[in-house]
């Protein structure tokens, strides 16, 4: 029996219409099997975009671990030494003086894990694969300085009997980064206190594997997966290792048309690994737009100017009504890790990050051009400031034969008379300001990051700002 009611129709009883996949054609309101095939594989396409996006933080993760395993060899519990600038070529944005001691490891292969922390001038923490802080470690967190046990437990695991006596941490996932930072100044101490960082097995607390720092010694290597495939594989490989947090089932679900499924080997037929490589490479499109044009009107610090606050998020990644998923794409895309420090909005403490991708009149920066910047008097950091240039499509150091990265006030710049500091950006160094300039390499585009250390209240209040990057020639 028909309803008598005749209801507004968008899809054809019968015949074709035009939609921006393409035609689709019905027969007494069933889709065509043309049709059914192109509306599967289209969904299949925009869940392969969607979970791309959604995965960034935990691939990054993923792909770092690995290449720390299988180019230095570190393992659960060890921390990689890196220092130089071919070191950095492999971590996306980082900075281009403080000494790295980083790792990774699996609680499920370790067990609940102590970390034994040295007393002094350190600043350390403990990230989730999702890079979330769990805890800092050192001057910034529960120990304030004074060194201590840390018993970090996995997702299933009971706190041992007989862990009275440690701070005891839990972590919502199996995989877990570890990183400590040196701030004594003293080479002697800092090396001692690098040392004294130890990592292992609580149930080898009695004789306990010695963490080793393993020097990355220039080896070439990259956090970023190298193809489109190896960013799934990763993904399921993850995906196998970690609990599903309620906030991720429904974005997992998606994955199981294309091939991704848990507890099962990453095996996608030849319609999935097409679709997959496909939304891999639109997927990192669309993280490039959210990331390089940013459309938060709020992420434009100092209206009128280019320069737009990298970290639109807080370190929980979490928003009162949602996940900061835009934010967090366009975070983790261009760096990594994540911490209370980075997120603050009190004067004096932590860091800003201000990024610009384009110059003055709005057109994208490009390593063949020559551009300067006037940083003006009286930067309102406690500690310094620093400028550094990234390779727009590794989001790393621009490799260069000068193998100059950055700049920053701890350095003998050449400084104007009002206190201000022009700085210079091009494949060519402008002659008698050499020790201003950062080379850029022709064919490839880059962009800037400015970093705040200890920001002052003229910061905050927007009282002082950047000027944009002028292109010379």
């Amino acid at each position: 029996m028909q309803n008598p009611t005749k209801q507004a129709q968008i899809l054809p009883t019968t015949g074709t219409i035009d939609t921006p996949i393409g035609p689709l054609t019905f027969e007494g309101g069933y889709p065509t099997s043309e049709s059914v095939a192109k509306l599967y594989d289209q969904l299949d396409f925009q869940r392969a975009v969607q979970t791309y996006l959604w995965a960034i933080p935990l691939v990054s993760f993923a792909c770092w671990q690995e290449a720390q395993e299988t180019v230095f060899g570190q393992e659960d519990g060890d921390l990689v030494l890196i220092t130089s600038f071919r070191d950095r070529l492999g971590v996306l944005t980082c900075n281009a003086t403080t000494p790295y001691l980083m790792g990774f490891l699996n609680l499920q292969r370790t067990g609940p894990l102590v970390i034994d922390y040295p007393k002094g001038m350190t600043a350390g923490g403990i990230l989730d694969f999702w890079q979330r802080p769990i805890t800092d470690l050192g001057l910034t967190g529960p120990d304030q300085g004074a060194g201590g046990k840390y018993l970090v437990i996995a997702p299933g695991q009971e706190v041992p009997q007989g862990a009275e006596g440690y701070r005891v941490v839990h972590s919502p996932t199996n995989n877990l980064f570890h990183a400590l930072r040196v701030l004594a100044t003293d080479p002697q101490e800092a090396e001692a206190l690098s040392a004294s960082y130890q990592a292992y097995s609580y149930a080898d607390r009695e004789n306990p594997r010695k963490t080793r720092i393993i020097p990355a010694a220039d080896k070439p290597w990259s956090g970023w997966p190298a193809n489109v495939l190896e960013y799934w594989r990763l993904l399921a490989k993850m995906l196998n290792e970690e609990p599903v947090h309620e906030r991720d089932r429904m974005m997992v679900a998606m994955l199981k048309s294309l091939g991704i499924e848990k507890g099962k080997p990453f095996q996608p037929d030849a319609r999935q690994q097409k679709i997959l490589e496909q939304g891999a490479i639109v997927g990192e499109a669309m993280a490039r737009s959210l990331t390089y044009a940013k459309r938060q009107p709020e992420a434009y610090t100092w209206p009128g100017t280019n320069w737009a606050n990298m970290i639109q998020l807080e370190a929980n990644q979490e928003t009162e009504h949602y996940t900061a998923l835009d934010e967090r794409t366009a975070w983790f895309y261009e760096a990594v890790t994540l911490s209370a420090g980075m997120t603050t909005k009190t004067p004096g403490m932590g860091q800003q990050y201000m990024s610009t991708k384009k110059d003055k009149v709005g057109n994208w920066l490009q390593g063949g051009n020559h551009y300067t910047l006037n940083v003006p008097p009286n930067v309102p950091v406690k500690q310094f400031w620093a400028m550094t240039l990234y390779d727009t499509e590794t989001r790393c150091f621009i490799d260069n034969p000068h193998e100059i990265a950055g700049l920053d006030s701890r350095m003998d710049l050449i400084t104007n008379a009002d206190g201000s500091v022009d700085l210079y950006f091009g494949p060519t160094a402008p002659t008698g300001k050499e020790k201003n300039w950062i080379p850029t390499v022709p064919g490839r585009g880059w962009f800037a990051l400015f970093r705040f250390y200890a920001p002052t209240e003229p910061y905050f209040d927007r009282t002082w700002s950047l000027p944009d990057i002028e292109k010379i020639i």
